[in-house]
Order: C-alpha cells, then structure tokens, then sequence
C-alpha cells in the first residue's frame, strides 16, 4: 500500500514511517507541503493518507491550513482514500470534532503509544480501500 504521511516534524515523520513499513509490503511518503499532497492524489498514488493536525507554515490557495482542513479538502475530491488524523489534542471531544469536522476516519493522539492499534487501523482502512 502507498501510505502519504503528512507531518512536519522530520524525527517523528522518519520514526512513524519505519514503525508502518515494519507491517511489510508498504511504501511510505513523507510531506508536510498541501501541493504536494493534491499532486500525490491526483496522480493516484496514494492509497492512504496519515495527517498531522498542527501543520505551521503550511498554506493552500492563499490561506493557512492545518490537517483537519486539508483532510477535508482531500474527502471532497477522493472519497475513497481513508485518512487517519495523529494529534496532540488528548480529550476525546476534541478528537470527535475534528473527526466530524474533516471527514477522517479515524484519529490518534501523538505521541502514539498503542502501535497495535495504529497498525491494525492502518491495516483495516487499507483492506477496506481494495
């Protein structure tokens, strides 16, 4: 599976991505700039998308975004692409409103601690992609 990972954070983006490809037989590609993510898309190369809420710096047509925008942007045009949002936001109505707020279909709270459960999530919208 080719997995866009959106983060910033260089150390955690290199760290998050040798924990998913541990699962085997994925490709992980790491960006944390809005065109390129819609370019990725377009293209159809990507067949899951993990999105950092807190983007600083990252801007799409004119106007600051963060993940929870840019998730919602991709669900307008590719629907079929599952996202899981990572976030430092901890109390569970935070993470519903931004679930309901992006379109996501699933968020985890950073650092991420229950690697089962992140990669079974990943494995599961993955199947339910094919």
């Amino acid at each position: 599976m080719n997995i866009l990972l959106v983060e910033d954070n260089q150390l955690l983006a290199k760290g998050t991505a040798k924990l998913i490809e541990r699962l085997g037989g994925h490709q992980v590609f790491i960006t944390a700039e809005p065109k390129e993510i819609f370019q990725q898309c377009e293209a159809g190369a990507v067949e899951l998308v993990i999105m950092d809420i807190n983007l600083p710096g990252a801007c799409w047509q004119g106007q600051k975004v963060d993940g929870s925008i840019l998730s919602r942007y991709l669900k307008e045009q590719w629907k079929q692409i599952p996202i899981i949002l990572v976030t430092g936001y901890t109390m569970p109505a935070e993470q519903h409103f931004l679930l309901s707020e992006s379109g996501a279909d699933s968020c985890y709270t950073k650092p991420i601690t229950d690697y089962d459960a992140f990669l079974g999530m990943i494995t599961l919208l993955g199947q339910r992609r094919n």
